[in-house]
This record gives structure tokens, sequence and C-alpha cells, in this order.
């Protein structure tokens, strides 16, 4: 059974369905798959990974990474139960400004492909929540920005999420000069 990939209304941007295999033991989820992503002609050179556990009404986001230092990022739900959102920030880009969401579960095996350019963040349904990155290119925490999670007209099932200071205080979208270019 090979990773099935489809790309989503923003450009480069990939809902990816990973394959499950169930017996008698449990569970084997393929999260990757060479071929698959050089068919798409993805960028799949992995240099940093790690996850997050997070508590129900937790909101992450909307995070990303600054030229230089943009990545791609694949991410999906090891446990818990996620609304995963993507925003669209590159420049030229026919959905910039635009938004589109995921639901992220174990049960699902779904992944997102999130090119370079693309705001990142979720909001846990039900916790505890862990969610797995990888990505292309270390973190940098000079380049570590993001936009305000209110800013784009995205429908949270939470008004007063759990959120850090840091994401209280980010840009709004209208006042965020956009270094990225489609």
């Amino acid at each position: 059974m090979q990773i099935q990939m489809r790309e989503t209304k923003i450009p480069g941007c990939y809902e990816i369905k990973v394959p499950v295999f169930t017996d008698k033991r449990g569970v084997l989820i393929k999260t990757f798959q060479h071929e698959a992503f050089m068919e798409q002609k993805l960028n799949h050179v992995l240099n940093e990974s790690y996850y997050t556990i997070s508590h129900t009404n937790v909101l992450r986001g909307l995070h990303f990474q600054l030229p230089p230092e943009d990545h791609v990022k694949i991410v999906h739900c090891l446990s818990g139960d996620i609304l995963d959102v993507v925003v669209d920030l590159r420049v030229g880009s026919p959905t910039y400004g635009i938004y589109e969401s995921f639901h992220l579960t174990p049960e699902n095996a779904n992944m997102v492909y999130i090119p370079a350019g693309l705001a990142h963040g979720y909001y846990v349904n039900k916790g505890p929540a862990i969610m797995q990155y990888q990505v292309s290119k270390s973190y940098s925490s000079t380049h570590d920005s993001g936009i305000n999670w209110r800013s784009v007209g995205i429908p949270w099932p939470e008004k007063n999420p759990i959120i850090s200071e840091k994401d209280k205080h980010l840009k709004h979208f209208d006042d965020f000069q956009s270094p990225f270019c489609f």
C-alpha cells in the first residue's frame, strides 16, 4: 500500500494519507515513503524532528521561520484530536492570506506537508495530543516568527483557548510584511 497525497487549495500544501497495517498484535503506520515524495517533487530532506504534548483547549500558532531559515514541515498527530491549520503567506500566491484546515487524528492516519512560506498552528480538540514535526531546517530562534491566531478569520472551536504569552502578542496578518514569495 502506498502513501496517498492530495494537493489542497493552497499550492504546494498536501494532505497525506498514510498506509495502516492492522493485525492481532496492533497497528503499523508507514509515515514516510521516499518514492511518493519524489513523485510529487516534494522536499523531503529532514534536518530536525520533534514532538509536542498539549492539553485539551490548547492553541499553538500560527508559526513559521523567516528566510533564509524558512522550512518545510510535515506534521501528524500521534494521539489526541487536532484541528490543524495553515495560512498562505507567499506574496503572489493565488491563495495569499487564505487558510486551509485539517482534522488530524491517529485513526485518520493523515499528515500535512507544509511548504515554506505558510504559517502553521493547531487547536487541541481532545488531549493529551502528541504532534510530531519533521522539518527541513533546524530551529532558529532569531528567525522564529508568527502571526496572531485571531487575525485571518479561522473559525477556531474555542474563543478563549489556552495559549502562550508569545502567541498572544504575535503581529496581526494585516500588519505583517511578508518576506515570502510564491
